[in-house]
């Protein structure tokens, strides 16, 4: 078994690699990312008669819009981003820029790498840069370049998707580039191997920690409706397997197909309309009240459980029918094997037969769907917690996926991918532990 435990392990790496690059690959191909958002909303203002904004409600100069690049590697080949990103190659840090003056000098305002800052004098000399470097300027591995204009006025006709060489050619002339520009930085290793998932450019907060901020709440939500779900849904459909064309199976048929006709969403409306609005018997929105922090332990679980009564009814309503009719239709068809018949026939009463051998092999599709519980567990319900107003994983990706926000994109699945793949290793090994004709060899 560890042999086997081993060689997936060491598959989860490339499977991560391979999820990752396709997903980033993806968000630079796919229009609309932050750079372009931000042009987009300038052209509108403009044509409106308006001051070209940006999400932060002040105009966007060229220079931000390439700091916004360097923050994503936007002016990196598709391979090297994301081997950046990865932490597999280094990247630029503590980028500074200057300007020269006529006299070819220019002062560069550096922050070194220890949060202070300092200046340093570049002068020109040709093509290249000579700079009165401290002692600590090497120690640290800063790097000092030259743009030309020209290669200035290339970087903003593709950052404007502009292919007109006049265009460029008087870009190039404008005063905004005529001058040679001097660029300081250094390169270090800082991606997802160093521990470094980049930040927010929607929230500008730090992708771990926003992660970590949500995922409790969704593990909270979706372990609890997992456990609720497994300890009713399996021994209702033992009862409803045994008690086959009862009244019992019947009206319990009908009351689970009802609940799994219902969208979950849909549910949760029904249920803050009439219990929350009218009735006021539960809170309309959220996970906990105002001042939670500072109420009595025994307020606090009061509080939280009624919190989380209507979004955990709407979590279990669709899972809970699969899950117990799942469970009824393969007991029932190990019922009617053989080896139940001959355990009969051998002097183990009915009930005996139906816990010692037909349960075991029934519950093996259940538990070969652990890992798409874990999936749901991960990711929660969207509409569920748009709903109730729950600030969820789930509601955390989709708003990333809808902000174009690439480091949060990029973070929320690696997590995910990370996740699953464990839940569905956790999904085999279980498999194989109540299978016995199941062998790792």
């Amino acid at each position: 078994m560890w042999g086997y435990i081993i060689r997936r392990l060491m598959l989860i790496p490339v499977t991560l690699v391979g999820v990752t690059f396709l997903v980033f690959c993806l968000t630079r191909l796919v229009p609309g990312g932050p750079v372009e958002r931000i042009l987009q909303e300038q052209a509108m203002s403009a044509l409106s008669g308006g001051k070209a904004t940006s999400g932060a409600g002040k105009a966007v100069s060229d220079d931000e819009l390439e700091r916004l690049e360097e923050m994503f590697n936007l002016q990196e080949p598709m391979l090297t981003g994301y081997l950046q990103w990865l932490g597999a190659l280094p990247r630029r840090v503590q980028v500074a820029k200057a300007e020269l003056t006529d006299n070819n000098t220019a002062e560069l305002a550096v922050v070194r790498a220890n949060g202070h800052s300092a200046i340093v004098n570049v002068r020109r000399e040709g093509d290249s840069a000579r700079v009165d470097a401290p002692e600590w300027w090497e120690r640290e591995g800063w790097r000092l370049e030259l743009q030309s204009p020209h290669e200035r006025a290339l970087r903003w006709a593709e950052r404007h998707h502009v292919a007109d060489p006049a265009a460029i050619a008087r870009q190039e002339a404008s005063p905004a580039l005529r001058q040679w520009r001097a660029v300081a930085y250094r390169k270090v290793f800082d991606g997802v191997l160093e521990g470094n998932l980049g930040r927010s450019y929607k929230y500008n907060e730090p992708v771990a920690a926003m992660m970590l901020e949500r995922l409790p709440v969704s593990l909270y939500l979706g372990l609890l409706g997992a456990l609720i779900t497994y300890l009713v849904s399996i021994p209702l459909g033992v009862v409803k397997a045994v008690r086959h064309k009862s009244a019992y199976d019947s009206l319990t048929s009908v009351l689970i197909f009802t609940g799994y006709a219902v969208p979950g969403f849909a549910l949760g409306a029904v249920l803050l309309v009439f219990l929350g609005a009218r009735l006021e018997w539960f809170p309309l929105y959220g996970l906990t009240s105002p001042g939670f922090e500072g109420m009595p332990f025994w307020e606090q679980v009061r509080d939280l459980l009624s919190h989380t009564a209507l979004p955990l009814l709407c979590y279990v309503v669709s899972t809970f029918a699969m899950t117990t009719m799942m469970m009824k239709n393969n007991l029932m068809d190990n019922l009617g094997a053989d080896y139940v018949r001959t355990a009969v026939a051998k002097g183990l009463t009915f009930r005996q037969a139906v816990w010692r051998h037909a349960f075991r092999n029934s519950v093996i599709p259940i538990a070969s769907n652990l890992g798409g519980v874990v999936c749901t567990v991960v990711g929660g319900s969207l509409l569920i917690e748009r709903v109730f107003d729950i600030q969820g994983f789930g509601l955390l990706s989709f708003q990333a996926l809808m902000d174009k926000d690439y480091s949060l994109i990029m973070g929320t699945l690696l997590l995910s991918s990370v996740l699953i793949i464990i839940g569905n290793l956790l999904s085999d090994i279980l498999v194989a532990c109540i299978d016995p004709r199941v062998k790792f060899q």
